[in-house]
């Protein structure tokens, strides 16, 4: 497809909706036939006024597929940006916006134009697959200024502040327009850029005495990224604000809001707390990655005997199956890897939330209102009311929620729901202590799975060591024939952590008729788990242990996460 035949279907395409008419597009086509200044003829219909620039979009993603990106609503990675000569970029009116491991994603005025993406490709390795996308030309030219021209790295804009002085770096007016000119509207932009290129799940702004400490938490643990005088504080604070929707002029209570942005090419959310401190308000980011944390149940880091267990127990059409472990342990992850298995055009599966973190296709998602009496409790009979076959409720908090929730599994429902417990087992006592009769329980559960998240070993620094003694004594007898395993060493892609990533350690204790009589017959804890691990019960300790002795972590690592005590 040439570059003037695939203008002309755009034309008629644009004729054929109705969006221009045919003198439009016969004066269009005559402007595009001098070719004075080069554009294409969608651009020419949007200069003279014939047309939108969201309709051209729409219209170009319609007939070719090429999507239209939102480049005010994104934040990009200055560093991919300058991989184009800016001189290159101007004259072919393109801007690079995201990247993966196989292709970048070019922002283009004229996505048919071959001949410069063609070009594109001498800065990328040869075998980088060139994705255009449209984005408007006046949107281009004010990104390639900002990218450019501007300073966008965190050192670097940290040094432009200090050489400009406090006053002068920020002004109420730059904040709310969100202006590139201003270094604390950039500074900003590149610690979200950098938080996420880390692969953070939670970003932390903490003032002391007379600096503000930046952390990262990465794979679970808190990192220290940088600290940064006090003196800029009060901007950074004003403009993150700004972007959650907040009042800036209040200081003195907790508040929340939630960020909405494309970075490097992914859609983020920041959902964002403030809470005021002798030092000054404490701000909290947590960053929920759509992409990285809706997988599927073969990808979600379960072994393949935890896989089996659990493809098993979702067949069952009635019953809770519940989710326990401590707050970061993937727990809102396995539930929506799950809800993604199961979910179908012929079931009606609804969930209550607090909040809804991630939206999934043809499930029908709510938000807990505790202001307007949208409790737990109270949402699932209203949800009884929509004709559901599955229900999610997002945790298990007091009694009302708990019995209100295996009614409704007793009921014929499939329910879904998260505890606090150290273990599986663990959440039959918990759910008595709250206030669930035994006899309620017995017959209702169908399974509780409980996790943990450890750091996987660096692929590229692993290496294997000898085992010590005490190693041996943690490792026991299963695994007596081992005489090294792998251990974290330290590199460049791991920041000299030696771990990269993380894995889910889990149990997964399915329920069956002889478990509902021991619950009906309240028998101690200590019977239960010897009938279960008879029947083949894993535990997390067992699941941790087959995942060390095949390199995908260590035992420091595993005896932070699981508690390993008995054995040493």
């Amino acid at each position: 497809m040439t570059k003037v035949s695939s203008a002309n279907d755009i034309g008629q395409k644009l004729l054929e909706k109705k969006v221009i008419s045919e003198d439009q597009l016969e004066i269009a086509k005559r402007e595009l036939a001098r070719n004075r200044s080069g554009k294409n003829i969608g651009a020419i219909l949007v200069e003279m006024g014939f047309l939108s620039e969201g309709a051209l979009g729409e219209i170009l993603n319609e007939s070719t597929g090429i999507k239209k990106f939102d480049l005010a609503g994104s934040i990009i990675d200055a560093k991919l940006v300058k991989k184009l000569p800016k001189e290159f970029a101007i004259r072919n009116k393109l801007i690079a916006v995201s990247y993966n491991a196989i292709s970048v994603t070019i922002g283009m005025a004229d996505v048919f134009d071959i001949v410069s993406i063609d070009q594109v490709r001498r800065y990328f390795p040869i075998e980088f697959k060139i994705i255009p996308v449209y984005i408007p030309e006046a949107d281009i030219m004010k990104a390639i200024d900002q990218y450019y021209d501007y300073e966008m790295s965190i050192e670097g804009i940290l040094k432009e502040i200090e050489s400009i002085g406090t006053k002068k770096n920020v002004s109420e007016e730059e904040q709310l327009k969100g202006d590139y000119k201003s270094p604390m509207v950039r500074l900003v932009d590149a610690i979200l850029t950098d938080a996420v290129h880390r692969g953070a799940s939670d970003l932390h702004f903490e003032p002391e005495g007379s600096f503000l400490r930046i952390r990262y938490r990465i794979d679970g643990k808190m990192a220290q990224i940088r600290s940064i005088h006090k003196d800029y504080w009060s901007a950074i604070a004003v403009r993150m604000k700004i972007m959650s929707g907040m009042n800036i002029a209040e200081s003195r209570k907790p508040q929340d809001g939630r960020i909405n942005s494309e970075i490097i090419g992914r859609k983020i959310d920041f959902r964002v707390s403030t809470q005021p401190t002798i030092n000054g308000e404490n701000i909290v980011m947590r960053i929920l990655d759509e992409k990285q944390s809706i997988l599927t149940i073969d990808k979600i880091g379960f072994s393949e005997t935890n896989i089996k267990i659990l493809k098993k127990i979702v067949q069952r059409p009635e019953g809770v199956i519940i989710l326990t472990g401590p707050t970061g342990s993937g727990k809102t992850t396995t539930l929506y890897t799950v809800l993604n298995y199961i979910n179908s055009i012929d079931k009606n599966i609804m969930t209550l939330e607090d909040p809804v973190e991630y939206h999934l296709p043809l499930i029908r998602q709510s938000n807990i209102r505790a202001d307007v009496g949208m409790d737990f409790a109270s949402g699932i009979k209203a949800l009884l009311r929509q004709d559901p076959d599955v229900i999610l409720v997002g945790e298990i908090r007091d009694k009302d929620t708990a019995i209100t929730a295996i009614q409704a599994a007793m009921t014929g429902h499939q329910v879904y729901s998260s505890l606090h417990t150290n273990d599986a087992l663990g959440a039959i006592p918990r759910l008595m202590n709250i206030g669930v009769p035994p006899y309620l329980m017995s017959g209702a559960m169908i399974g509780v799975i409980a996790q943990r998240l450890a750091r996987k070993l660096c692929g590229n620094c692993k290496k294997e060591m000898p085992l010590d003694e005490f190693e041996k004594k943690i490792l026991g007898p299963k695994y007596a024939h081992l005489t090294s395993i792998h251990k974290a060493v330290g590199c460049e892609k791991c920041n000299q952590s030696g771990y990269k990533g993380r894995v889910v350690i889990c149990e997964i204790l399915p329920f069956d008729h002889e478990l509902d009589e021991m619950i009906l017959r309240e028998t101690s804890r200590r019977e239960m788990l010897e009938y279960s691990v008879k029947k083949g019960f894993l535990t997390m300790v067992d699941d941790g242990l087959e995942k060390v002795s095949k390199g995908v972590t260590d035992l420091k690592e595993l005896i932070r996460v699981v508690d390993l005590t008995d054995r040493m």
